[in-house]
């Protein structure tokens, strides 16, 4: 099969020939139709995470149809149409057992800790627990479009940060995850106020229904003018120690951060006014993707508020510009709004 491999971090990666995976005992093969290129993406190709072992395939926000399957599945079929969240659970470990697969103890993360999506084919484990059946109505690029980033920000609006109507939401950082969490939050009926240096990014998050927009290295200032003394939930979809510690300093007393963005330790530690959340009685959150079984609600979710998902969509690119897409990341501030999606042909 063809795939993006790279064999150094941060050498460009080459679209070459690479054996085609099979299907482990309780395991499926998909053959990939679409799949994001992620900031999470251009951490593991910088070699900011431990658990990628070289050479590797990235890629994790992927969405296509089940080829093989492994003699242990009971659940899936050949030709399923599926996708599946980047923390592919084990099913038996006690935070599965509790329900919190996203941080399950074992788990197994393509385009991390095994090769990922970035190529015709991709093996995943433990079918039964983390296969996701598409809807007939719901085409490969958008499903593409839900993975890590969405489903990351709704678990991060919705479950881990509580959103709800009336309040006052800052996002910081308007990429894929903050662009989602933009479209989230809005469709809960809370009032957003968008962080960005990209002129282009606040433009999406205007378009996704931002009700405020703030440009600027230090906004927590002109944020806390905008909401009337600071906001009750705050999200750093960033993953930058600066836009951590603002979001933090954002919020009102009693208000909630939520950390979205990885915040790999070689690019500094944040400086969190530790000061403000003692007297404010701040609560902050991390978020790790979201549950195979909570797809479903969110879908609904989707479906009720009625949002329109093609917006999230950037541009499309083949497999063939996923390499530049990626070294495209180094970019502080990226030229293109939007999530990137790589289509392949369907086999």
């Amino acid at each position: 099969m063809r795939a993006v491999l790279f064999e150094r971090f941060g050498e460009l990666p080459q679209v070459t020939e690479v054996a085609d995976p099979s299907p482990g005992p309780d395991g499926v093969v998909v053959a990939v139709e679409a799949t994001g290129v992620c900031r999470s993406d251009w951490h593991a190709w910088r070699g900011h995470d431990g658990d990628v072992k070289l050479p590797h395939v990235p890629g994790h926000e992927l969405a296509g149809h089940v080829v093989a399957v492994g003699d242990r599945v009971r659940n899936h079929r050949i030709g399923e149409r599926v996708t599946a969240p980047f923390v592919c659970a084990c099913g038996s470990c006690p935070q599965c057992a509790s329900g919190n697969q996203q941080v399950c103890d074992f788990q197994f993360q393509p385009g991390f800790t095994g090769w990922g999506s970035f190529a015709e084919y991709v093996a995943l484990d433990h079918a039964d627990v983390n296969l996701v059946p598409l809807p007939a109505d719901l085409g490969p690029v958008t499903a593409a479009a839900l993975g890590c980033r969405f489903g990351t920000a709704y678990r991060a609006v919705l479950r881990q940060g509580g959103a709800s109507a009336g309040e006052w939401v800052a996002v910081y950082g308007c990429g894929g995850a903050g662009a989602s969490a933009v479209m989230l939050a809005v469709a809960a009926g809370a009032r957003v106020v968008a962080v960005d240096l990209s002129p282009e990014a606040l433009a999406l998050a205007t378009r996704l229904g931002a009700e405020a927009t703030v440009r600027g290295h230090d906004p927590v200032d002109e944020l806390r003018e905008i909401t009337g003394g600071g906001t009750h939930l705050s999200l750093d979809c960033a993953g930058l120690p600066a836009t951590c510690a603002a979001s933090v300093a954002s919020l009102r007393k009693r208000g909630r951060h939520v950390q979205v963005g990885l915040l790999p330790p070689d690019q500094g530690v944040p400086p969190i006014p530790m000061h403000l959340v003692i007297a404010g009685e701040l609560r902050i959150f991390g978020s790790h993707g979201l549950q195979a079984h909570e797809y479903p609600a969110m879908l609904d979710f989707v479906t009720r508020s009625g949002m329109d998902l093609t917006g999230l969509i950037g541009r499309r690119i083949g497999l063939d510009e996923a390499p530049a897409a990626l070294s495209e990341m180094d970019n502080a501030v990226p030229s293109q709004a939007g999530v990137t999606i790589v289509e392949l042909p369907v086999p």
